[in-house]
């Protein structure tokens, strides 16, 4: 039928004039970004079972062991955001190395972040955040670190000398003879000792700790009893099969299949742990047993759109309800930020202490934790320090770290968060609990706080 033909109407009024009604923006659908699950490798001491595998070659192992896990197609696969702390010189976007590793597909976008021992926990409010805004409907987080395999660097006053003949034109066999005379072995031929030091401070983490365990009058006896409490949980939990859906054994290329973390001493105890020698401070607290070891692994998360995981077919087991990323100068109490960004992770959150099922908090050291619950109790500090009216409450050891920490189940840095993820989520769906709250210290004076509740 002919399209009716229309003409505009001739008049001589003058024509009235009105403001065009405003309506309201149509408001976007609102998206929710949920946590699938999570697997890791094996966490084992630095220089042992792992050495012979990167951080690249880690987190592949961690992101295909995912993957196998929760099959989705890889062409669903939207973004990756990936962490690491002790990068490689040759590759600082290892999270575009392993994606390739892995056989994702050339197309997805890849990230790699570094923000101490926080970072993996920032990775996956980064992917929850991309999801929510729309820029991805899955995202794979997560963080690995090899320890083993960090890079020793020569010292400055070698390149110095080398630099200038060796990048000289003009160089010849007498110029590098000179140069052969003017090199000394005990100073410029010795690597530098890799240290965990504070560039603006020159202070081991270690000996920070030490110092806020003074401040605060944290015993040996307490941090011992807590290192105990961890060792003893998080062997329970390895018997119990609490990680066997967590940790994915790894073919290493020597041939070795590692199967389950190496740090965990279920045969610990006070006694044993009284005989250490302290480790940063002839009359310090810390020792080796109430610290965290040098540890080499990896963790990945697997992140959706809400609606789009139901169409797949998976459940979701978790979902952001609030975070804060903070920071404290590094020169004074160093390792206190969770004390600030817990509590305003649960006030963005709109929750309160009563509100929350489980407390998991990072184990850089056995006083820092002790010194954290100090403060979290403490309403100036929570006034002066986190802007907050009120402390977010008392919280008693045995409350915190159901099944153990880092002290037992190691720490390899840019992992740990996607690791206290990782379990939370399943803690919350296999105790039938509804929120959990997570707390991270880190190097430079960071911190991350988070709480998650169950989805489902």
């Amino acid at each position: 039928m002919p399209a009716k033909k229309t003409t505009a109407k001739k008049t001589t009024a003058k024509k009235k004039t009105t403001a065009k009604k405003k309506t309201a923006p149509k408001k976007a659908p609102t998206r929710r970004a949920v946590l699938i699950g999570g697997v890791r490798t094996p966490f084992t001491r630095s220089f042992d079972q792992l050495m012979k595998m990167d951080t690249i070659a880690l987190g592949v192992a961690a992101v295909n062991a995912l993957l196998e896990q929760f099959p989705i197609p890889y062409a669903d696969v939207d973004s990756m955001v990936w962490g690491g702390v002790v990068l490689p010189s040759a590759t600082v976007n290892i999270g575009r190395e392993i994606a390739i590793d892995a056989d994702l597909p050339a197309t997805v976008e890849c990230t790699t972040m570094t923000r101490a021992c926080t970072t993996s926990l920032y990775t996956a409010a980064q992917a929850s955040a991309m999801i929510e805004r729309g820029d991805a409907d899955v995202v794979i987080s997560g963080g690995s670190d090899s320890l083993s395999n960090a890079e020793l660097t020569m010292p400055r006053s070698l390149m110095h000398k080398v630099a200038p003949v060796a990048l000289s034109r003009k160089s010849g066999p007498m110029d590098y003879a000179k140069l052969m005379t003017r090199i000394k072995p005990g100073k410029d031929l010795l690597p530098q000792r890799p240290a965990v030091r504070e560039r603006s401070t020159g202070e081991l983490m270690g000996e920070s700790a030490e110092k806020m365990a003074q401040r605060y009058g944290i015993a040996r006896e307490a941090q011992d009893a807590l290192a105990l409490q961890s060792h003893l949980r998080a062997a329970a939990a390895v018997a119990a099969g609490r990680f066997a859906d967590e940790i994915a054994a790894v073919d290493t290329p020597d041939g070795k299949r590692v199967f389950v973390d190496d740090l965990v001493r279920g045969d610990s105890s006070l006694e044993k742990m009284a005989k250490l020698r302290p480790a940063f401070a002839r009359e310090g607290t810390l020792t080796a047993a109430n610290s965290s070891a040098l540890t080499d692994g990896a963790a990945a998360l697997l992140w959706m759109e809400e609606s789009k995981a139901r169409a797949l077919g998976l459940a979701p087991r978790a979902a952001f309800r609030g975070w804060s990323f903070d920071a404290v100068d590094p020169a004074d109490q160093m390792l206190i930020g969770p004390a600030i960004s817990m509590p305003r992770a649960a006030h963005k959150a709109g929750m309160t202490l009563t509100d929350l099922d489980l407390v998991d908090i990072h184990e850089a050291f056995a006083a820092q934790v002790l010194c954290v619950l100090e403060m979290l109790a403490n309403d100036r500090f929570a006034h002066e320090w986190a802007g907050l009216d009120a402390a977010l409450g008392e919280i008693a050891v045995p409350d915190i770290n159901v099944h153990g920490g880092s002290i037992a189940l190691g720490h390899p840095f840019a992992a740990t968060g996607a690791r206290m993820l990782s379990t939370m989520a399943n803690e919350l769906v296999l105790a039938d609990k509804n929120t959990a709250i997570l707390g991270i210290c880190g190097a430079g004076g960071v911190s991350a706080g988070a709480v998650i509740e169950r989805m489902g």
